[in-house]
């Protein structure tokens, strides 16, 4: 488990570096977010991970961690934008809430003795729909729906993160020892960097603060 989390640690840390690097950059931004290659910053996290989880069990060790670390940097990319939307202050209250709430409900879900599986068919349910609901509201750009696009999902992936804890210290209980465990290592953390990364970009479109 202390892998899963050091190599979640270290993705988010290379998200937030690449983010400032390019927010950082007027003509990087600008070459990105002013022209077409927006629509690749912004879908090529999500195939990335598409082909992340299709492709890892085929994967050697070695090379899941660096796709690991490279869709964090592709990420990072993507969320370079928030730099030129939000203010640097609530973009940081954002994370802060987001990383309390992760912290707590992923102690919870590695403690607690309730068995959380009864929740993943809704929680799965819930989140095919947040991510439906958002590739929808791209096209027509409803502040209504966004908001409880953002509710719902804080919920989702609030849930996510106690259910993947708990499901992640059983399968590593089951595979410690072996190479399996180390890659689980690697796939846990793309699970719990998900929800994270998820719940701060939501809490962010609900409580951040856009630049005037």
């Amino acid at each position: 488990m202390l892998g899963i989390y050091r190599n979640m640690a270290i993705g988010l840390a290379l998200t937030g570096l690449v983010a400032l690097a390019i927010a950082a950059t007027p003509a990087l931004s600008a070459l990105i977010f002013g022209t077409p290659l927006k629509w690749v910053a912004m879908f090529a996290p999500l195939a990335f991970v598409m082909f992340f989880s299709f492709r890892i069990e085929q994967m050697s060790l070695a090379t899941a961690r660096t796709a690991f670390f490279a869709f964090a940097g592709v990420m990072g990319v993507s969320m370079a934008s928030i730099f030129l939307v939000f203010t640097e202050t609530s973009i940081a209250q954002a994370f802060f809430t987001a990383a309390a709430v992760f912290a707590g409900m992923s102690l919870w879900g590695y403690t607690t003795k309730q068995d959380l599986t009864r929740y993943s068919t809704f929680l799965f349910v819930g989140l095919i729909g947040v991510i439906g609901a958002s590739l929808f509201n791209l096209f027509i750009g409803s502040g209504t729906l966004q908001m409880v696009i953002s509710i719902a999902g804080v919920l989702v992936f609030t849930g996510l993160t106690a259910w993947d804890t708990q499901r992640l210290k059983g399968e590593y209980a089951m595979h410690a020892g072996t190479e399996r465990a180390d890659k689980l290592a690697i796939m846990g953390a793309l699970s719990l960097y998900l929800n994270l990364i998820n719940l701060f970009q939501l809490l962010l479109g609900l409580l951040g603060q856009r630049e005037e």
